[in-house]
């Protein structure tokens, strides 16, 4: 699959206060889906998923730099890898986020909200009406986060339907 053009305009972003009370900024950028920093953060992710449900079990085939439109990174004012998230084009072309990762010591920061953000422009910029993601039935602060953020619960699409640990959300655009 070929890129859509989408914006690669940096994100620098201030956010909730920090433990030091200091505000924390962070830089959200356009990165390819295979580079050693995405890389880390997708194997981190898929550690936590596993110790939560045993193993992988995601239903469907995992996302590759091919299949992903456009996949972003966070990173703080050192360059230090926060978190990702990614855009695949699935039926009509709405989007479906994948991968969307916070490491936990950053979480609290801003930076998936920021994320989520700037995922929404970038479905935007290649014309999808709406996102739609899978979590787990486990990830209850996921289900948390995506349902405060406007995101409402669809039968699961595709590759999830019939699978019993899957919940899926949509929100239109």
């Amino acid at each position: 699959m070929t890129t859509p053009e989408v914006s690669p305009s940096t994100s620098t972003t201030p956010n909730a206060s920090t433990s030091r009370n200091e505000p924390a900024v962070f830089a959200i950028d356009v990165e390819h889906f295979d580079s050693p920093d995405a890389q880390r953060l997708r194997a981190a992710q898929r550690l936590e998923i596993d110790r939560a449900y045993g193993g992988d079990t995601e239903p469907g085939e995992k996302p590759t730099a091919e299949s992903i439109a456009v996949f972003f990174l966070a990173r703080d004012e050192d360059g230090t890898p926060l978190g990702c998230g990614g855009l695949r084009i699935v039926q009509d072309g709405i989007t479906e986020i994948k991968r969307m990762y916070v490491r936990p010591e950053s979480r609290g920061l801003g930076v998936s909200t920021a994320l989520l953000r700037r995922l929404e422009e970038a479905a935007l910029d290649l014309g999808s009406p709406a996102l739609v993601l899978e979590t787990g039935n486990e990830q209850k602060r996921a289900i948390g986060f995506y349902e405060r953020e406007g995101f409402g619960r669809i039968a699961n699409f595709g590759p999830y339907i019939g699978a019993p640990l899957s919940i899926c959300y949509s929100k239109v655009l």
